[in-house]
């Protein structure tokens, strides 16, 4: 649990738990030899040795985080949408890509998402933006597979199989505070699914995250929060077969208060224990503050970068892709920057512009990498995908724009809602390699020091979404012609119908 200065509170959960022993299956290798699963979740296990998959990722988030005023979080998928990424070792029967539509199949179905439609209009492979982190060497060779859907929502439906894969489900245990009532009403809220492959065996963890918004529901505008209040529950019950459970509440000197008094206390976290804990209800309240009052501008960015990324122009064929960098740190700043893009918008590379302050600064990209929207052999057209390495100097923003041309699609290629327009992914800032004078390594994060005093960032970081605008046809024309044709053939047909069954006589008048 974390305060922010804006008033609200970060709460992040995170279930890990590790197959110990477990290696990935070797996709040469036909026979699927039994796997026994205790703790594990037997349907996951299963799709993992099915498809060979050494590491997965999998994120469901539902609205935009505020790298600024909200920081770095605890998971670093926070992009909007869907996120999966799998590296799967190669060989075998069955192709890479034959592999991956089963896997996502197999996830939409556990998970009750759209990962189904995450196909090759939406698969690319940066490898270089998401490496294989696992610890266990192997012989076999591995490829990764990425997608994303900005436009895919995370509710319920996606949160009740998710609670399905813990022991323990959301009896008891911390997982006992995950309302779906109040989680889904947050400001903005997330799931992800990481399992990698470690020395030690296959480790899963389950991660939920929540910005939730106390002030807002508060009767006074206070800040004051609880379990209770912020989760309407409290943890009555711990999990018996957890080997730890621990809640850690963020602190800092600004006169609150806490209750009840934690076990152990640091210069940063207060940490309880349900082991000798429970029931338990954490709540956090200044007592000294009658009414919460909002930070006025101008704000301290809480992150060595600010990023915004817009699409500029009013035509429906042409645009300018720009995204803004801001450092807001005292030394130069080094970033990868990966946009995968539909085959609907082409990237003209040509007219690719790097300025800071109005003055163009070419030397500080590099290493650009970049692969058009082809047509594959299945008659889809891939992403295209554009990687680069950006240095930022200090207290500067850097400026790129690309010039884009929007694609002219048929009638029958625009989704129900044509009008509302096309979401596109958002870009990723990853950590890269720079070649400064010393080196080491945090976190599974690369972070170079040398004489120039720069940096690279040290967790993957996503843009907001963009939302584009195509050439659309009237499809209220179809609409009319149709009521225009059913008018025409009830009269017609109305009218025939009379003259085949009336029975015509002739009528004599008498006086």
């Amino acid at each position: 649990m974390k305060p922010l200065p804006d008033g609200r509170v970060i709460s992040t959960f995170t279930f890990a738990t590790l197959l110990e022993g477990a290696i990935p299956r070797d996709p040469r290798d036909l026979e699927l030899p039994a796997q026994h699963y205790s703790l594990f979740p037997l349907t996951l296990g299963q799709i993992l040795r099915e498809y060979s998959i050494t590491e997965l990722h999998l994120s469901l988030n539902a609205g935009k985080w505020n790298y600024d005023k909200w920081g770095l979080p605890e998971d670093p998928s926070v992009g909007t949408g869907a996120e999966l990424w799998a590296w799967m070792g190669d060989g075998g029967p069955l192709s890479i890509d034959e592999r991956w539509v089963g896997l996502r199949n197999a996830l939409a179905g556990l998970f009750c998402a759209s990962l189904g439609s995450l196909d090759a209009r939406r698969t690319s492979s940066p490898s270089t933006a998401f490496p294989l982190s696992s610890t266990r060497s192997s012989p076999i060779p591995h490829a990764l597979r990425y997608a994303s859907l900005p436009s895919e929502h995370v509710c319920t439906e996606n949160l009740t199989p998710f609670l399905k894969l813990l022991p323990c489900k959301s009896r008891a245990g911390i997982a006992r505070l995950l309302n779906p009532q109040r989680v889904f009403d947050s400001d903005w809220h997330g799931l992800s699914v990481h399992v990698l492959s470690t020395d030690e065996g296959v480790e899963m963890r389950l991660s939920v995250q929540a910005v939730l918004d106390p002030v807002r529901g508060s009767a006074g505008k206070r800040r004051d929060w609880s379990f209770q209040t912020l989760f309407d529950r409290n943890i009555d019950v711990s999990c018996p077969v957890a080997n730890s459970s621990t809640i850690r509440v963020v602190v800092s000197n600004n006169g609150h208060s806490l209750s009840p008094d934690p076990l152990v206390v640091d210069n940063t976290a207060a940490l309880y224990d349900l082991a000798s804990q429970i029931p338990l209800d954490v709540s956090m309240a200044w007592p000294t503050e009658h009414t919460f009052q909002y930070p006025l501008p101008p704000f301290v960015p809480l992150t060595p970068l600010s990023v915004k990324r817009t699409l500029h122009g009013s035509s429906q064929t042409h645009g300018v892709l720009f995204v803004a960098l801001s450092n807001n740190e005292n030394h130069d700043i080094t970033t990868g920057y990966l946009e995968t893009l539909p085959a609907l918008v082409t990237l003209w590379m040509h007219t690719m512009k790097i300025e800071v302050g109005a003055v163009q600064r070419d030397d500080l990209i590099s290493a650009i990498s970049y692969h058009p929207p082809l047509l594959q052999p299945n008659g889809l057209h891939a992403p295209s995908m554009l990687q680069a390495k950006l240095t930022i100097p200090a207290r500067s923003t850097l400026r790129l724009s690309i010039d884009v041309s929007k694609a002219f699609l048929k009638y029958t290629e625009h989704p129900p809602d044509a009008m509302r327009g096309w979401d596109l992914p958002p870009a990723v800032l990853f950590p890269v390699s720079v070649p400064l004078d010393g080196e080491h390594r945090t976190n599974n994060s690369l972070i170079y020091t040398g004489d120039t005093g720069g940096k690279t960032i040290q967790d993957r970081m996503y843009t907001p979404t963009l939302l584009v605008d195509l050439a659309t046809p009237d499809f209220s024309m179809p609409y009319n012609v149709i009521i225009l044709s059913c008018t025409l053939m009830t009269l017609i047909f109305g009218s025939i119908f009379n003259l085949l069954t009336r029975k015509w006589v002739i009528v004599k008048l008498t006086e």
